[in-house]
């Protein structure tokens, strides 16, 4: 099926002005979006038999004589990322794990097989009685992950570091409750992917999938994962390391950095269209857009895809604290309560919310939103019928 791609909005096109409040102050910028599930606008040619490449990649199955496992959780790397499209949310969880002692920090629990749970074996495993993964019994933290799409990574891998260091507010110093902060590692690159901020960039992010969904060594990491970090038996694992090498990585990473954004759905009813941008004026009255920013453009770029776009995002890319409602894991530097604010383009693609899918609808996601978000649900709770049922509307056409 060909499918058409568009480069700006059709229905909302004052959505931006209202929103970010500086379309007086500057020119109107192209937003780069298109159907869920396809490539960027302007790929060059060797950039489109790239994207395609590895989206045959992405979409194939591994066999143990390629690599997959021993130990594992999907054979297929859309297994997990299949919704609406290749590339978009999963409906399966994974279950990670992870230890945290304010006085100590985060371990990832490494001695008992990382934080990542793999729950399937390959059949020779299987038949000598090898059982999967089992929890680490001294985890404080344990968490089913839902996992995201993958839309429009590539113009967040993007995104110049200094614009989203502008935003963070550590010490809250305009008073208004949030502390956004960038998610620095330990050799100082800006995390900006996982919902931790735990990877810098997308080979790092599509590396770490590789590993500990699929099981597949790779050229940085060739060693396994083990089973709660005891040996394999032998012959178990009869193909050499690395399982995957760098140019089938590169083709991986390169179907999940030129995968567009998707465009807005437009209301059921178009003469709702108003209402719509309502709905998004509510959205930046209690407090929403400070962390779930609108839009972000991109810098300097090889690619003409990807060079100084404007997209659609809803996050700001810095760790918050949402507070004890809803915990999960913790990171090395991140504590259990911080994540990396949630994108929330496409948000309308799916219908179970928050990291671990815990909120069924939208109105029960906003109301597990504390901490640094405790202000905006409170004016969440404020709103009468009316002005709820706008913010829906707009919140569905993400």
């Amino acid at each position: 099926m060909v499918r058409r791609l568009r480069t700006s909005f059709v229905w909302p096109a004052a959505l931006g002005p209202i929103i970010l409040g500086a379309a007086c102050a500057a020119p109107p910028v192209t937003t780069v979006e298109a159907e869920p599930g396809a490539p960027l606008p302007g790929l060059s040619a060797a950039e489109a038999e790239a994207f395609a490449a590895g989206q045959a990649l992405f979409n194939r199955p591994f066999a143990p004589e390629e690599g997959l496992g021993p130990i594992f959780n999907q054979d297929r790397c859309s297994s997990c990322h299949d919704l609406p499209t290749s590339g978009g949310h999963g409906a399966d969880p994974v279950t990670k794990v992870s230890r945290f002692e304010p006085a100590v920090g985060c371990s990832l629990l490494e001695d008992e097989g990382g934080d990542l749970i793999q729950a399937r074996l390959v059949p020779a495993l299987s038949a000598l009685g090898v059982p999967p993964e089992r929890l680490p019994s001294d985890a404080t933290e344990i968490t089913r992950l839902r996992p995201p799409a993958l839309y429009g990574l590539g113009l967040v891998e993007a995104v110049p570091r200094e614009d989203i260091l502008s935003r963070a507010d550590p010490d809250d110093a305009d008073g208004d409750g949030i502390r956004g902060r960038p998610a620095i590692l330990a050799d100082g690159s800006l995390g900006r992917f996982g919902g931790k901020g735990q990877d810098p960039t997308l080979f790092r992010f599509v590396e770490a999938a590789t590993r500990g969904e699929l099981g597949l060594t790779t050229p940085l990491h060739p060693l396994e994962h083990l089973p709660n970090g005891r040996p394999f038996p032998q012959g178990v694992d009869p193909t050499p390391e690395p399982e995957i090498d760098e140019a089938s990585l590169g083709l991986l990473v390169a179907y999940v950095r030129f995968l567009a954004p998707p465009t807005p759905r437009p209301p059921d009813d178009p003469a709702r269209a108003d209402d719509v941008r309502r709905g998004a004026r509510v959205f930046e009255e209690i407090g929403c857009a400070s962390c779930h920013v609108p839009t972000m453009v991109t810098g300097p770029n090889d690619s003409p895809a990807l060079d100084r776009k404007s997209f659609r995002i809803y996050s700001d890319l810095l760790l918050h604290d949402l507070g004890g409602e809803i915990m999960d894991v913790c990171a090395p530097g991140v504590s259990p309560a911080e994540r990396i604010t949630a994108r929330l383009v496409g948000l309308g693609l799916r219908r179970d919310f928050m990291h671990d899918g815990v909120a069924q609808g939208v109105e029960p996601a906003i109301r597990f939103h504390g901490g640094e978000a405790a202000g905006s649900r409170r004016a969440f709770g404020a709103l009468d019928e009316r002005r709820r049922e706008l913010l829906y509307l707009f919140l569905w056409t993400l």
